[in-house]
């Protein structure tokens, strides 16, 4: 694969936790497509994906966002405390894994907070096409939402924002949104696992190959339907026991049908009041609240699993 070397032409906070980056380079760049990213190595050494996300139809630069992350791992402190104009990055040519289906009659796009960038360009190409589509983007607040205002004067009443306020309940319904497939329809959603795991659950019953997601982080298990659901086993080191969760139940449910007491709020993992020490095992997380660093040794027991062929070992 061929390398690039880019120039860091301009930086711009375009909110308090979001910093954009134009990339330039001597003369035209590669092509690219709706939805692609390229592989950029950081001046400390570390490689990170990030999405393109201005119009398909420039030569002359790329645009990428970067999201501040409260436990990054040295990607995006890096590039928010660190990186200067003129500082020059290697990446890779554009890479898509994420391309809009042209053949579709309806695009339906769900972004969640920086899920956004591949979103936008898709919008950019689908305006120059004159194509049916929507675009759905869901963010805790206006403070928040990067390119609001860009994308409210580009795509008028195409655009529908939910702002939750912290709160996914007041968010976007999903279920409700994919419960009716027009015809030929398509839905590309980015943005957190939780978002793009209730897409593919709600448009389960929709034909191969016309839900399309993108997923930078985590593991495919984070994002998978919870139709997929399978039974495993809990040991509780303190107790003891070994317990079986079937696929109909969680194991806040198993642990309560054995006279075990947890403390819950929601039971819907967005609370962090049900979290449980986590000694060993390794766990579908389906939670909203903890972080990377946490999920390593605590988990959710109102909707969190194990994954495939794991058992997990609790601090009880």
């Amino acid at each position: 694969m061929s390398v690039l070397n880019l120039e860091v032409k301009r930086l711009t906070a375009v909110t308090p936790s979001i910093r954009e980056i134009e990339l330039t380079a001597d003369g035209a760049l590669p092509a690219f497509t709706a939805g692609a990213h390229i592989d950029v190595t950081l001046g400390n050494g570390i490689e990170r994906s990030y999405s393109l996300l201005n119009d398909p139809a420039e030569t002359h630069r790329y645009v990428i966002a970067v999201l501040r992350e409260v436990d990054s791992r040295g990607g995006s402190t890096w590039v928010h405390d660190s990186l200067r104009e003129g500082d020059r990055l290697v990446s890779t040519a554009p890479i898509n894994n994420f391309q809009i289906d042209e053949a579709g009659e309806t695009h339906l796009l769900i972004a969640g907070g920086i899920g956004i960038t591949p979103l936008k360009s898709m919008s950019h190409r689908l305006l120059a096409r004159g194509a049916n589509f929507s675009l759905h983007y869901c963010a805790r607040d206006r403070a928040r939402a990067a390119y609001l205002d860009e994308l409210t004067s580009a795509l008028g009443e195409r655009l529908t924002v939910h702002l939750d306020g912290g709160d996914i309940a007041r968010g976007l319904d999903v279920s409700a949104l994919l419960s009716k497939r027009a015809a030929a329809a398509h839905v590309y959603v980015c943005g957190p696992a939780g978002l793009i795991r209730a897409v593919r659950e709600a448009a389960r019953d929709w034909p191969k190959g016309t839900v399309h997601y993108e997923l930078f982080r985590g593991d495919e298990a984070d994002v998978a339907p919870r139709s997929s659901d399978r039974a495993f086993e809990i040991t509780l080191a303190r107790a003891g026991k070994t317990l079986t969760v079937p696929p109909d139940k969680s194991i806040l449910e198993v642990l309560r049908a054995n006279g075990i007491k947890i403390k819950t709020l929601c039971k819907e993992g967005v609370c962090g009041t049900c979290r449980v020490g986590l000694l060993s095992g390794k766990a579908d997380h389906r939670d909203e609240v903890l972080t990377d660093a946490q999920r390593e040794h605590e988990i959710q027991v109102c909707v969190s699993r194990a994954l495939p062929d794991e058992t997990l070992v609790l601090d009880l």
